[in-house]
C-alpha cells in the first residue's frame, strides 16, 4: 500500500471499495458461485457509514460512472495508485486481465490522472505474475488417477505449513504485488498435493476445487483486500496510507490460516480418492481456518524470517518454484 499522510474519509473509502468491486465486475464474472461469494462478503465487511451489500447491488445494477467514482480520489496520488494497485489485482485475481478487464484498467488509470506509461508497467508485473506458468494449463485425462503405494503424509503436512508461512510472510511486505502471489501460491500447493497422491492435475480442476470450498479467486482477493482497508481504517485515525502494524499482521495471520486449511482439505480429498463429498469439506473448512490462526503465533518468528528474504521483483520465481 503506497504511503502517505492523509487519512482516508469515508467518501474516499466508499470510492476505493467500489472501484475494487467494480474491477471484479468488470468482465462479468459469470461464476454465479464467485458472485456470490463477493456479494456475502460485501454484506460482511463492518463498513462505518458504508452500505457495502447496496454497494455491491449499485455496482452490480447500477454501473456508476468510473468517472464520478474515481473523483474523491484522483487528488491524492497516493490514494489514486492504492485504489489503481486494487483494481488490479482483483481483476488478476484468476489470472492474467481479460481484454475487458484491460480496458476498464485503463480507463480507470486516466480517470485516476495516473500516468499511462507507469499504470501499464503495473499491470505488466502484475500479469507476469497472474501467468506463471506454475500448473499445467490442461493435463492429459488419466481417469481416477494411480494412487501411490505411500504417501509421506508427514512431508506433505510440511509443505503445507511452508506454504502457509511464505503467504503469511507475503502479507507482511508493503508491495501490493505481494499479496497478488498468495493466489498463485494456494494454487500450486493444491496442485503439489494431488500430484503427491498420483492426481495430474491442471489449473482448470484446481479453481473448480477452491471454489467449491466458497474460497474462490477472486472473492478471496476481494477479502483479502477488504480486511486491509477496513480492519482499521474507519472509525479510528489511520494515520497515513501506509500499513498499519496491527492490520498488516492480522491480514498476515488470516493469510497463514487460510493456506493451512485449504492444504488440510486438499489432503484429506484427494487421499479420499476424490470421493469425499465437497460440501462436508466445505463445512470443514470454516473450522480449519480456526485452527490455522491459532498456529500463527507459534510461527510468527519464521514469518518474519521468510518476509527479509523475499525479493517482490522475483516473484514469479517464487511461484514456479512452489
Amino acid at each position: 500500500m503506497p504511503e502517505g499522510d492523509a487519512t482516508m474519509n469515508t467518501e474516499q473509502t466508499r470510492a476505493v471499495l467500489t472501484v475494487a468491486l467494480m474491477a471484479a465486475f468488470a468482465d462479468g464474472l459469470k461464476d454465479e458461485r464467485e458472485r456470490t461469494r463477493v456479494r456475502e462478503l460485501a454484506a460482511r465487511l463492518p463498513g462505518e457509514g458504508i452500505d457495502l451489500a447496496a454497494l455491491y447491488q449499485d455496482v452490480l445494477l447500477g454501473k456508476p460512472e468510473l468517472e464520478a467514482v474515481a473523483k474523491p480520489l484522483a487528488a491524492d496520488k497516493a490514494l489514486a495508485q492504492f485504489a489503481y494497485e486494487m483494481a488490479v489485482g482483483v481483476a488478476d485475481a484468476d489470472g492474467a486481465h481479460t481484454p475487458a478487464e484491460g480496458a476498464f484498467l485503463a480507463k480507470l488509470a486516466q480517470a485516476l490522472g495516473l500516468p499511462a506509461a507507469a499504470a501499464q508497467e503495473y499491470v505488466a508485473k502484475a500479469d507476469a505474475i497472474a501467468a506463471v506458468p506454475g500448473v499445467p494449463a490442461t493435463v492429459p485425462a488419466t481417469g481416477a488417477g494411480t494412487q501411490p503405494a505411500s504417501v509421506d503424509a508427514a512431508a506433505i503436512d510440511k509443505q503445507i505449513v511452508d506454504a502457509s508461512i511464505t503467504n503469511a510472510a507475503l502479507e507482511l511486505l508493503p508491495e501490493s504485488l505481494a499479496s497478488m502471489a498468495i493466489l498463485p501460491l494456494q494454487v500450486r500447493l493444491v496442485y503439489r498435493i494431488g500430484k503427491q497422491h498420483g492426481y495430474e492435475l491442471d489449473q482448470g480442476h484446481i479453481k473448480e476445487f477452491i471454489a467449491a470450498l466458497g474460497v474462490g479467486l477472486t472473492g478471496q482477493y476481494l477479502e483479502q483486500f477488504g480486511r486491509k482497508l477496513l480492519g482499521g481504517l474507519l472509525g479510528s485515525v489511520f494515520g497515513g496510507l501506509g500499513r498499519a502494524a496491527g492490520r498488516q499482521v492480522a491480514s498476515s495471520g488470516m493469510a497463514f490460516a487460510s493456506t493451512w486449511a485449504l492444504g488440510q482439505v486438499a489432503k484429506q480429498y484427494y487421499a479420499g480418492g476424490r470421493k469425499l463429498d465437497m460440501e462436508k469439506l466445505k463445512t470443514a473448512f470454516a473450522p480449519l481456518v480456526q485452527q490455522g490462526q491459532a498456529m500463527v503465533q507459534q510461527y510468527g518468528p519464521q514469518i518474519a524470517e521468510r518476509a527479509k528474504s523475499i525479493n517482490v521483483n522475483a516473484l514469479p520465481q517464487l511461484i514456479g518454484r512452489g
